[in-house]
């Protein structure tokens, strides 16, 4: 199989959408009123046999938008101190448009239409990353509007795990919690753990049967 029908592979497989993988560290819980302070993202490829694999890690510190707020039990939890000159922060906007550039261009590489955001718990990250989007005005969102791929709910019925370290525990997937909560580490776990479901479900017999029902 050519590289070319590799690509379209991965468009059929999920509709026209390509799956991105996003993690975002901040300083609480509502995307409207905290701050976006670490986003990374990893794209996704598939291989001439239809097996997903990881491909480019990208990622971006975030310097707090005006007025943010910052919930010191957040900053306890992530450790992250959103001053540090040292984490070389950007505004939302710089930030942001880093991330989305190359996710634009995997989409077109791929033959895609869009991106669709996987997340560990893929609400969250999701609505921090809309609404930051909307605050700064960036037209091409490259990411579906709604639709998400919650490796939460993929690592409970594949694992029998809910929580992203214990999935990738059962998984045999390497995981370092002392690496955990920065967004880098915790988007490369869960693009491995979302590959190894698809890439499970594909072994089992499951893109046949789709193909088969089409």
């Amino acid at each position: 199989m050519s590289q070319s029908s590799a690509k379209t592979l991965m468009a059929e497989r999920f509709r026209g959408y390509l799956p991105v993988v996003v993690d975002v560290e901040t300083a609480g819980f509502n995307p409207h009123t905290d701050a976006l302070l670490e986003i990374a993202a990893v794209t996704l490829v598939m291989d001439e046999e239809g097996y997903l694999h990881t491909d480019q890690t990208f990622s971006a510190n975030i310097l707090p938008f005006e007025g943010a707020n910052l919930e010191k039990s957040a900053l306890a939890f992530t450790g992250i101190d959103p001053w540090n000159p040292l984490r070389a922060a950007q505004d939302e906007t710089t930030a942001l448009e880093s991330i989305f550039k190359p996710i634009r261009k995997a989409i077109k590489a791929n033959g895609c239409k869009r991106a669709i955001l996987v997340g560990h718990n893929a609400s969250f990250d999701h609505s921090f990353v809309c609404q930051a989007a909307e605050r700064n005005q960036i037209k091409r969102n490259p990411f579906h509007p709604f639709s998400t791929f919650d490796t939460a709910t993929l690592g409970g019925l594949a694992c029998g795990q809910t929580v992203l370290a214990k999935a990738c525990e059962v998984a045999g997937i390497e995981f370092d919690a002392r690496q955990a909560h920065s967004a880098i580490y915790d988007t490369e776990k869960t693009a491995e753990l979302f590959c190894l479901v698809v890439n499970r479900w594909k072994d089992l017999g499951g893109w046949d049967w789709i193909m088969a029902a089409r």
